[in-house]
């Protein structure tokens, strides 16, 4: 018994002390194997890659060996991801789009206000989870995960502690989406466009919801990432709106600008790629080099999700994302069965 923990332990150790190799080499395969796409006769040994594969094997990183680059990698995903959906806008008729999200933005109004108000009662008066964490937590699920609590968390005024444990929470829960949600969307035979509406609802950060989108099909694709980034629009109000509600003045508001990028790139695509054969060739070139570095950049974030992180967390802020998660993913089910 005590020679099989010393193994274990000696494994560990040797893990943790060649950690930045072991996170080099996975991001090099991965990196390869993605764009074997591109020769000839190689797409079958690339097909294993998918956005699901990428997160799982940073979350395997992170919590086997521990963080080996945090700054790199917080750095990097966020850039990252924020280029990838512009690219993806190179994939998508904006007419086309716009028709498809309609229905989504319309239930997005209800959902945000709806999801604050949630949060509210079962963080503060079910959990008594500490003001400042609830709130992030509920405006992370509300509207784009940690996008929104980095947006609201300056104009809370919230510590370093509330912000890491909102995120933490909202980032476990974000991790687990990508996995669960293509497989309840198939056992439930949901279409693609009721699909891509409830993840973008459901779904907390745009990384996931852009993932589990791609991993369900085309269409899906397309009206998550449209509704998802309409809703993340929302980061002005509710920033506006909470310095009102806990009078912080003066604070500055950030704004995500990627967004009318990938409005832009969609544009482009529609009306002047769109017209001639070469064009769409090139916005297809464009989109399909997007989604393979969305898939690295799920690799990164996975790779930030580590032991400590699961730590600070704690039970009451997780039993709140976690509570708060499913009645959101429950009613908009509900709603896109019933109306």
């Amino acid at each position: 018994m005590a020679s099989n923990q010393a193994l274990a332990k000696g494994n560990m150790s040797f893990l943790q002390n060649n950690n930045k190799i072991i996170y080099v080499s996975l991001l090099a395969i991965l990196s390869l194997f993605l764009f074997l796409d591109y020769i000839p006769g190689m797409h079958a040994y690339s097909a294993w890659v998918t956005p699901p594969v990428a997160l799982f094997l940073g979350l395997a990183f992170a919590l086997l060996c521990g963080q080996a680059h945090p700054k790199f990698n917080k750095k990097v995903s966020k850039y990252l991801l924020q280029y990838s959906v512009v690219g993806l806008g190179f994939g998508m008729n904006l007419q086309a789009s716009l028709a498809s999200g309609k229905e989504g933005m319309e239930f997005t109004i209800i959902s945000v206000v709806g999801t604050l108000l949630i949060g509210w009662v079962i963080g503060r008066k079910m959990l008594k989870v500490d003001r400042d964490t609830s709130y992030l937590i509920s405006s992370g699920t509300a509207i784009c995960g940690g996008s929104a609590i980095a947006a609201v968390g300056p104009v809370l005024k919230a510590n370093d502690s509330e912000m890491s444990v909102a995120l933490g929470t909202i980032f476990i829960l974000n991790a687990i989406a990508l996995f669960i949600f293509p497989a309840i969307g198939h056992a439930l035979d949901m279409s693609q466009h009721e699909f891509g509406t409830w993840a973008a609802i459901a779904i907390h950060d745009t990384s996931s919801v852009v993932g589990a989108g791609a991993a369900y099909g085309e269409e899906a694709l397309q009206v998550a990432t449209t509704i998802k980034l309409t809703r993340a629009l929302w980061i002005i109000p509710l920033a506006i709106a909470t310095s009102f509600i806990f009078k912080s003045k003066g604070q500055k508001i950030s704004i995500p600008w990627f967004i009318l990028f990938f409005v832009l790139a969609m544009i482009v695509n529609t009306y002047v790629l769109g017209l001639s054969e070469t064009g769409a060739l090139i916005g297809e070139g464009i989109n399909g080099i997007a989604r393979k570095t969305l898939t690295i950049t799920l690799f990164f974030i996975g790779a930030s999700l580590s032991r400590d992180v699961l730590k600070a967390v704690g039970i009451k802020p997780l039993v709140q994302g976690i509570l708060l998660w499913a009645v959101i993913s429950f009613s908009t089910l509900v709603y896109i069965y019933w109306f």
